[in-house]
């Protein structure tokens, strides 16, 4: 039989996150951070969270929580709710941790956790990344991901609510 982690496991209150971080960090083990919505799972975060899990040894995943959804991404959204967001994207393998966060960017979740790596996606570079005075502040390395086109949360919501 083999053992797992139960999804249940990889979601972290942020203090409990904190106390784990800290055990990693003393470990050795090199700490990264992304974040999102994650709506609507698709190829595009698989993507970019494979390659997040590439810069490090722990992967960690904030996910919007369902104000901060809404106030980024209108009425109408989130389609499915916080709890259930963190549940889909702790079952992903190359996950090791997953946090929800209220604040409209990851600011807060990066001086809490001070990751070695932040991992952003490519519809972000570092003119228009919202982090970073932050990441300048505590010196976190941040690399942005090829962005998978013509694949978003946004569209397939669109083309599912398009008529036929």
């Amino acid at each position: 039989m083999t053992a797992f982690t139960t999804t249940a496991g990889k979601v972290f209150t942020r203090d409990t996150l904190c106390h784990q971080v800290d055990i990693w960090r003393a470990q050795g083990q090199t700490i990264v951070l992304t974040n999102g919505c994650f709506d609507l799972l698709h190829a595009g975060h698989i993507e970019t969270l494979e390659a997040a899990r590439a810069y490090g040894n722990v992967l960690i995943v904030g996910v919007n929580s369902d104000a901060s959804v809404q106030a980024l991404k209108g009425p109408g959204r989130p389609l499915n709710a916080e709890g259930n967001r963190a549940r889909v994207i702790a079952a992903l393998a190359c996950v090791d941790a997953v946090t929800i966060f209220d604040e409209s960017t990851a600011s807060a979740l990066l001086a809490t956790l001070r990751p070695h790596v932040y991992v952003k996606g490519g519809d972000y570079d570092a003119n228009n990344l919202p982090e970073r005075d932050v990441v300048a502040q505590y010196n976190i390395a941040v690399v942005f991901c090829r962005l998978v086109p013509d694949l978003s949360t946004t569209q397939l919501i669109e083309a599912m609510r398009a008529p036929e």
